[in-house]
């Protein structure tokens, strides 16, 4: 069998606006209204010989994971999760999945490592790629998948192959290389035994525990530390592993690629041509997108004049383009983005700046994802806050209470089931009740349509961490 792992996570700094810490990269939608991390699960599950499919991904991330893997799963593949409770590189967290996977499958188990932000257009070439490195994995390499370059890339790091060492079913790799400039590329590109990392992966269980051992112990024990100490929920077709905090705050925070892959004598490439991209900027994202006669690419509602050879993003409202060329704008309700098209790799020190002056655009939409739903901020200031809410039938929010605010919550449509204090409520369209600082309350949508609500806070403090639960399906704390 095979075990695909999905790694799902990261920040996607360069597509900032969109992509936010709370909400990456693999789940913003594509031109085709697909995610990134719905064009992996569905990738996987064309594969051969798969039953299950395990996603690492931030305990946060879990319930927005299941919603967009919802329409996709089949009841004959299981999902599992391993849950991380903060980002530790990816060492960590294929670690973690092969500790899990050797638990469960046993030494033998073939796994097919997949970030869950890159896309991968030829589907037929990808299954033979992987056809070949399950054929090196059970001979107990370590196997990655190089992609044969087509331009001297700077933003990608190199495998350079041995080209004496030929294996059964692909290349031994000499060394690893980190990103070039520009002539040392072209150089790349010329030799003809250099190719793209990727980042994905395939290898025993095995192989790889036995190889972290040898290599790095560290990272290892500590992660092993963490399984042990971690809690595990299953049912039906499910199983998930939540990884403890207080030990997995120990594992060293480092890639596969700089503690093990550029260590390990047993590392293989597997060369192959996939119509491959990251999608690492606002560049590769627009060429998803359809061109018009004066070279723009457009999402959205968009009027231009004179403009030429620009990318806008503005799918929420109108957009005029006048007299500008080679522009990327990209818009949404609380942040817009203009640059340059040859500065979009920069974006990443915008956020970098939004970090450290502790700006929540970094972090968060105005809509904010959670396990029964989604808010949106409509308005604030000085002492009030505006939000609509929606939650998804038969959802729940917990049962809490909040020391500095009070809240007006009016249903627009959908029924609510309200705690307020010591009352239980039903309420219909246009009815409201009012929920006073320091009253336990919980909403609930106990019908069979979305619940959407406008929530009216007032009072000293209205930070989300104003929150004490009391209990809570979802099993937040």
């Amino acid at each position: 069998m095979l075990y695909p792992v999905i790694i799902c996570g990261g920040a996607g700094s360069r597509l900032w606006p969109v992509s936010r810490e709370a909400h990456p990269k693999p789940f913003i939608p594509l031109p085709d209204g697909q995610s990134l991390l719905q064009k992996t699960l569905l990738r996987a599950l064309r594969l051969e010989g798969v039953d299950e499919v395990m996603t690492v991904t931030n305990r946060e991330l879990l319930f927005a994971t299941e919603d967009l893997y919802r329409p996709h799963t089949q009841s004959r593949c299981k999902l599992s999760y391993v849950l991380e409770p903060f980002g530790r590189n990816t060492a960590a967290a294929i670690a973690a999945a092969a500790i899990q996977m050797r638990q469960v499958h046993g030494e033998e188990a073939v796994m097919l490592v997949m970030p869950a932000d890159h896309l991968i257009r030829d589907d037929g070439a990808f299954a033979n790629a992987v056809n070949q490195a399950r054929i090196l994995a059970a001979e107990g390499w370590l196997v990655t998948f190089g992609i044969t370059p087509t331009c001297p890339e700077t933003g990608f790091g190199y495998i350079e192959a041995d080209r004496s060492t030929h294996l059964s079913a692909g290349l031994k790799v000499a060394c690893f290389v980190e990103k070039p400039d520009l002539q040392t590329a072209q150089g790349y590109l010329e030799a003809g035994n250099y190719y793209w990392n990727s980042g994905m992966f395939c290898f025993t269980a095995g192989t790889l525990i036995a190889q972290l051992e040898q290599h790095a112990p560290d990272v290892l024990s500590k992660v092993q530390t963490a399984v042990d100490a971690s809690r595990l929920s299953q049912g039906s077709g499910y199983a998930c592993v939540n990884l403890d905090p207080a030990t997995f705050a120990d594992v060293p925070d480092i890639s596969i690629d700089y503690a093990l892959m550029e260590r390990s004598s047993r590392v293989a490439t597997v060369p192959c041509e996939l119509d491959w991209s990251d999608i690492g900027s606002w560049n590769a994202m627009a060429e998803l997108t359809p061109i018009d006669g004066n070279g723009n690419r457009c999402i959205g509602e968009i009027l231009t004049h004179g403009a030429h050879g620009n990318f806008v993003h503005s799918p929420e409202r109108l957009t005029a383009m006048v007299g500008v060329s080679d522009l990327v704008v990209v818009d949404t309700p609380d942040a817009i983005l203009v640059t340059h098209k040859s500065c979009t790799q920069d974006v990443k020190h915008i956020v970098g700046q939004l970090k450290k002056s502790g700006h929540e655009t970094h972090l968060l939409h105005r809509t904010v994802h959670r396990p029964w739903g989604t808010y949106t901020t409509l308005e604030e200031g000085e002492r009030f806050k505006i939000k609509r809410i929606k939650v998804k039938p038969r959802a729940s929010l917990s049962l809490q209470m909040h020391h500095h605010r009070s809240e007006h919550w009016i249903v627009v449509s959908g029924m609510a089931k309200v705690i307020n204090g010591e009352r239980e409520l039903m309420l219909n369209t246009n009815e409201s009740t009012f929920i006073p600082a320091g009253h336990q309350h919980r909403l609930e949508n106990p019908g069979v349509i979305d619940l959407i609500l406008i929530e009216v806070q007032s009072g000293d403090y209205l930070g989300e961490d104003d929150i004490v639960r009391f209990q809570d399906i979802y099993g937040r704390k």
